[in-house]
């Protein structure tokens, strides 16, 4: 009698036996995909030279340090429709930077940081453009001259925050 059930249902034709293929299918595919996804989006989190990373900590510790020893605080505001920055340095010593740089870091995504320049405007004010308006979300913003002797740095939510406080 079973010889005569295989012969009108051959085992293609059942759903168990496919049933049973395609759990493991379904794992090389998914582990195929893994793989594509981690391929073309690589973890900008990692550092290949975490040792020079480490070792300038160090100096970014230094460089805050000096902005707490010269009574540095900004005061940064952006218009989101120009994409202007402005700065008011204030400052218990005289800073004489005609240039500095506003770095925002995106914390997870490296190719998205931007460096804008600005420059003095008088009584320590400093403006600069955006190339491009940045991604929503955190960012991490560093105000520093060009010879990086001092560090001022905060945090901003973006679009949201347009004006931030950044100290040592």
């Amino acid at each position: 009698m079973s010889t005569i059930m295989n012969e009108i249902n051959p085992w293609y034709k059942q759903f168990w036996p496919w049933f049973i293929m395609a759990l493991p299918a379904s794992a090389v595919v998914a582990g195929i995909i893994t793989i594509i996804i981690a391929v073309n989006n690589p973890d900008g989190l990692v550092k290949d030279d975490y040792y020079k990373a480490g070792l300038g900590i160090n100096r970014t510790l230094e460089r805050e340090q000096n902005a707490a020893t010269l009574g540095l605080s900004a005061a940064v505001k952006w218009q989101p429709q120009q994409q202007q920055v402005s700065i008011q340095l204030e400052a218990l010593q005289p800073v004489n930077s005609e240039r500095l740089l506003l770095n925002l870091i995106h914390p997870t995504r490296s190719g998205q940081d931007m460096q804008v320049p600005l420059l003095h405007q008088g009584n320590g004010r400093y403006t600069g453009l955006l190339a491009e308006a940045p991604a929503g979300g955190n960012w991490y913003l560093f105000i520093t001259p060009e010879d990086e002797t001092w560090r001022l740095n905060g945090r901003a939510r973006l679009p949201e925050q347009t004006i931030w406080e950044l100290t040592p």
